[in-house]
């Protein structure tokens, strides 16, 4: 773990608080697929920091909130920010703070422990190449008034959909999807999470075909 100071980093060594995390700190635990699969919540970032340690981060939304005090108006920034390895893991976070870096920084912990496996495919009539550059079947999910599908589409076609669609798909690592999408979609937070969930859907699938497969 880094701690972040006015003029420099300084780094602590990660001392497991769960269970879980004493697993993975001793080497018991070496992949973030098994954790994932096996429904166990992660409450640690430095879970996902140890095995996945190529993610990637990227800002979806960055605003502020404001409430009335007995000393005024107190102005609070709050972070929306997807994560992801382009391998099929992905999560979606949100932080507040006084201040912008640290509002970030509370997203990227937030998104980590929130961290979901995403199997690809080839789903798409239209193609059947069989290489893993898309969803195997159509998923769908929402959030507020925002519901969000995805359904494979043929090799070439790319990422179809809005700039938060094209953002969590690209951190997934999936190259050819199609997407629809209604409700206040300029709402990010929310059209955010309404992909992620339509995502998870994947992992929650029984099937007899292996996915993970060439």
């Amino acid at each position: 773990m880094v701690m972040r100071g006015q003029s420099k980093e300084v780094e602590v060594e990660w001392v497991p608080k769960t269970e879980l995390g004493r697993k993975v700190a001793s080497g018991q635990i070496t992949s973030i697929d098994e954790i994932i699969l096996s429904g166990e919540k992660i409450l640690e970032s430095e879970i996902v920091d140890k095995l996945l340690p190529d993610l990637k981060d990227e800002i979806l939304k960055l605003g502020t909130t404001q409430r009335v005090t007995d000393s005024g108006r107190k102005i609070r920034f709050r972070a929306v920010v997807v994560v992801g390895d382009g391998h099929g893991h992905v999560g979606i976070g949100a932080g507040k703070s006084d201040e912008v870096r640290p509002a970030i920084e509370n997203a990227i912990r937030d998104a980590k422990m929130n961290i979901i496996y995403v199997p690809f495919g080839c789903g798409s009539w239209e193609c059947g190449c069989g290489t893993r550059h898309s969803l195997p079947v159509k998923v769908s999910g929402k959030c507020g008034s925002v519901s969000v599908m995805l359904k494979p589409a043929p090799r070439g076609v790319g990422i179809v959909g809005n700039n938060v669609v094209k953002k969590v798909l690209s951190k997934v690592g999936l190259s050819d999807v199609w997407s629809h999408s209604k409700g206040h979609t300029s709402t990010r937070y929310n059209t955010a999470i309404a992909v992620y969930r339509a995502l998870k859907e994947l992992t929650n699938m029984q099937s007899n075909v292996d996915w993970s497969e060439e």
